[in-house]
């Protein structure tokens, strides 16, 4: 049974394959924004929205691979209720940075599995973030040097490269900062026989 990423996240492939996994990725072509926007008309929380997405991943791509074990995967920033996205400029970067200084932020990194056109398994992971009280000549600069490389991310930091030093307090599970609650799949995994340990 081949495992396949519902996801163009070349972190989350990159996780999966560095943790010793045959991993191929296909991402599947879901309307993010229009079902975010309908889940929170509905009154969804911040995190069944990530388990909602992560789902919804997984399942149009299992409808297609229905002999594979199919991984869909989702992550959502909670500002105290406010669901902040990917930003479209590096002005609208800069504007969720200004929003997150100084204050505490939750993420909510979700994956769901799918077999035989099922869901099987799935797992929601939550992490709180602090971030300092930056200046804003710093942001400014922060996304200017780093627009490339954050304009794909939640939050438009990544605490894997110099986003790190933008935070004082960090709470939770690092797979699960960077969008792969990795430690559960693979215990699951592990429990499933797909993987020796």
């Amino acid at each position: 049974m081949a495992i396949v990423l519902a996801s163009s996240s070349p972190i989350r492939l990159h996780l999966l394959q560095a943790a010793g996994l045959s991993v191929e990725a296909a991402a599947p072509r879901v309307d993010e924004a229009t079902a975010r926007n309908a889940l929170m008309a509905d009154g969804a929380t911040p995190r069944d929205i990530a388990d909602a997405l992560a789902e919804m991943k997984a399942r149009k791509l299992a409808d297609k691979r229905p002999g594979d074990l199919v991984l869909g995967c989702d992550q959502v920033l909670d500002l105290d209720g406010a669901i902040l996205s990917k930003p479209e400029s590096p002005d609208e970067a800069r504007d969720q940075l200004r929003r997150l200084r100084g204050r505490s932020h939750r993420l909510f990194s979700a994956i769901v599995a799918y077999e035989s056109g099922q869901p099987v398994w799935r797992h929601l992971g939550d992490a709180r973030l602090t971030m300092h009280q930056v200046s804003d000549a710093y942001l400014d600069d922060y996304v200017d040097r780093n627009w490339e490389s954050i304009h794909h991310s939640v939050g438009c930091y990544k605490i894997e490269e110099e986003g790190v030093r933008l935070f004082s307090a960090i709470t939770g599970d690092h797979f699960t900062i960077l969008g792969l609650p990795l430690l559960p799949l693979l215990a699951w995994l592990g429990t499933r026989g797909m993987i020796a340990r």
